[in-house]
């Protein structure tokens, strides 16, 4: 039977939130997030069948890890309830995948929605996700690091991440290769303004549901539109959703998706970029740390220190603001003292809280690499803690020899891992690849 839906590949970039952790959950204030060059890699094919055979299912594959397969059936839901997607059992065990089953919910409920003729309709496919190696910390055993995708000797669950946002750039990336393998371009073309509102709004609604929450959303608008200074959609925005399956969430899903105006997020990407031979770059610190409690733990002294955690939120809005204009600016000698004085309010805010915001450890690290020629300071990005650091330094060889031998010093002499990851920030977001880069995994 010939194929109907063409073979597509598409990656979408991690993030890295450098200014505005905390604030940016809130509305009034802003997160200056980078896209970072190591991307989550989608890849959907058709399945295809004897002339009289048809299936309804769709199997993910992730083969950099052990018995990384899952499949799926899919039915469509009475009363409007939209493409309802099952997990299929494959050898002995299930073993779940949140944030890919719903993400196959929302998208396929999306194109069966707007799939006006059919032969755009949604037929078996095949998907397989590549994630770039600087994903996963050093500590993960490997049965082979060569090449830009390695071959992991462990479950995805046994794999330790790096921090660097995969789940964002997993919704996004597979979002987007579905919308691209079912719908013809002259309906959803990623390299569009339209495309990306498209994609940007419907990986947001299955990201927030996988995670079991309205999240702020940076990472997702990072995995779309690339590094961009961010204001948040409002969450009651995504709140009037029903569950996948329920009556009315597929017309329900496209009024949000398409609502155009009613989105009041913010993403601004116009003349944001690194000066001139300075180049963002993460270090893997590889402890980990326990996001959500952190915030949530942030939030409740916000709430019962009213006035004080005001003031020290506008007044960390204006220094992450004066970070944002000397990048923007190109002035790379006023940057230590630009991140320097992010840092204070940051460590100020950790200690109010009582939460490891920038960790006494984080502070040594990072004030031992600060005095490195070349570097012109760094930060624990996001929300903090101990498992990343983002410097900006000089990008040239030089330098990042340097850093390197610092970060190796500082590991023998704590008995712990720090390590420069290869990774660098860039502009761009989310985008189409030729199948060539995938040659051996296909």
């Amino acid at each position: 039977m010939p194929g109907r839906h063409p073979t597509v590949a598409v990656s979408a970039p991690g993030k890295v939130l450098l200014a505005g952790g905390y604030l940016v959950l809130d509305r009034q204030h802003t997160g200056l997030v980078f896209g970072l060059s190591a991307r989550i890699n989608v890849v959907a094919a058709e399945i295809c069948t004897s002339q009289g055979v048809q299936l309804n299912e769709i199997v993910v594959d992730s083969p950099q890890f052990l018995d990384a397969q899952w499949r799926y059936g899919y039915h469509l839901a009475p009363e409007g309830g939209g493409i309802k997607v099952t997990q299929l059992q494959v050898g002995s065990r299930i073993s779940s995948n949140g944030f890919v089953e719903t993400t196959l919910g929302y998208a396929l409920t999306y194109i069966d929605g707007i799939a006006a003729s059919p032969k755009h309709r949604i037929s078996s496919a095949r998907v397989i996700i590549l994630a770039d190696n600087d994903y996963y910390s050093q500590s993960t055993p490997s049965a082979s690091q060569t090449g830009r995708f390695a071959k992991f000797s462990v479950a995805l669950s046994g794999a330790n991440k790096t921090g660097l946002g995969s789940s964002a750039a997993l919704v996004t990336s597979l979002t987007a290769s579905l919308l691209s393998h079912y719908l013809p371009n002259d309906v959803f073309d990623i390299s569009t303004r339209e495309g990306k509102r498209t994609l940007h709004n419907l990986a947001q609604a299955a990201h927030c549901a996988a995670q079991g929450k309205v999240g702020s959303g940076f990472d997702v608008a990072a995995a779309v539109y690339g590094s961009c200074l961010y204001r948040r959609f409002s969450p009651d925005i995504l709140s009037q959703l029903p569950e996948p399956g329920a009556p009315g969430f597929s017309a329900k899903l496209a009024a949000v998706v398409d609502g155009g105006l009613a989105w009041d997020v913010e993403v601004l990407t116009e003349g944001l970029s690194m000066p001139q031979g300075v180049a963002l770059r993460m270090c893997d610190v590889d402890c980990g740390s326990q996001t959500v409690g952190m915030v949530k733990k942030v939030l409740s002294w916000r709430g019962r220190d009213a006035d004080r955690s005001k003031k020290l939120w506008d007044d960390l809005q204006l220094r992450n603001d004066k970070l944002a204009a000397t990048l923007r600016a190109g002035n790379a000698s006023e940057l230590p003292a630009a991140v320097n004085a992010v840092r204070e309010l940051i460590r100020q805010m950790g200690k109010l809280s009582d939460v490891p915001i920038e960790p006494e450890t984080q502070t040594e690290l990072l004030d031992a690499v600060s005095t490195v020629d070349g570097v012109f300071g760094g930060v624990v990005p996001g929300a903090g803690g101990f498992d990343a650091l983002a410097l900006l330094i000089k990008d040239d060889e030089q330098t990042k020899q340097r850093v390197e031998a610092r970060l190796a010093k500082w590991s023998r002499e704590r008995d712990s891992k720090v390590r420069l990851l290869d990774v660098k920030g860039e502009m761009e977001g989310v985008r189409r690849e030729e199948l060539d880069v995938y040659a051996g995994w296909l």
